[in-house]
């Protein structure tokens, strides 16, 4: 089966779409089965499901913004953002922080016209990539912009978001740390995060293994506080074994989803 996906996706990057009929001629596989697979590698943010077969992902966000904490670990925060948007569903409104994990959250989003969702984003990243996008509607935070991501944050931008009530928020953070809670780098980051958790009913952070452990200068909240912790499945047993004993929310996002 690896094997297989292995070659289904040399023939996407290839030729940059197949057919799910020429496919199963060629490994002498049932549709079904070819259909399974290219769904699977979708979920995974390897390529993207069309109708009758799949095309080529674009890889990289053509590195046209400057900051470089998008470009770290972009595999596991595709493999994050594709299990994250299995918890939405279609028509619901959600939020969107600043993070660059919740940045590939709305890349998945552009490449899955699936759903028709309401967004609402302090990050100006997010809002370029889904502004005149047809199946999202689209809102952005009004206020002050700064930050290393370039977002809009301060007393304006946290007045806006109260404007604001959503189905889910997605966030996220600058470590997991099993002390104290989830955390934030600087106070105007953890401000919006905590608007985030007043303005939605689910929150879900977004966390790749390498959040786990650390130090920490702002807390924002319990670990508990929140819905669900989505991570890759690289984070290690003794993290896992932590927040099964803490009763913590954690999912881990697969590779191999079939």
């Amino acid at each position: 089966m690896e094997e297989r996906r292995r070659e289904i996706l040399r023939e996407v990057e290839e030729k940059g779409k197949v057919r799910v009929a020429e496919l199963s001629r060629q490994f002498g596989c049932s549709e079904v089965t070819i259909r399974n697979d290219i769904k699977n590698m979708d979920m995974e943010g390897l390529l993207m499901r069309t109708h009758g077969g799949a095309v080529k992902l674009d890889r990289e966000p053509e590195r046209k913004y400057p900051a470089e904490s998008i470009y770290r670990n972009t595999e596991r925060k595709r493999q994050i953002a594709a299990c994250a948007y299995e918890f939405i569903e279609d028509r619901d409104t959600i939020i969107i922080d600043d993070a660059s994990s919740s940045f590939y959250l709305a890349l998945h989003i552009k490449e899955h016209p699936g759903k028709r969702l309401a967004v609402v984003t302090n990050s100006l990243l997010v809002g370029n990539e889904l502004a005149g996008i047809s199946h999202v509607e689209l809102y952005m935070v009004g206020g002050h912009v700064g930050g290393h991501l370039a977002a809009t944050m301060g007393d304006a931008a946290l007045s806006n978001m109260e404007q604001f009530h959503v189905d889910k928020g997605f966030i996220g953070i600058h470590s997991i740390n099993f002390d104290v809670g989830l955390t934030s780098i600087a106070t105007p980051q953890m401000q919006v995060k905590k608007a985030v958790l007043k303005a939605a009913n689910e929150v879900y952070v977004l966390a790749d293994s390498s959040k786990f452990g650390g130090g920490y200068v702002s807390v924002i909240c319990p670990m508990n506080a929140v819905h669900k912790i989505i991570t890759d499945d690289e984070v290690s047993k003794e993290y896992i074994r932590k927040a099964q004993q803490m009763a913590v929310p954690l999912v881990i996002a697969r590779r191999d989803l079939g």
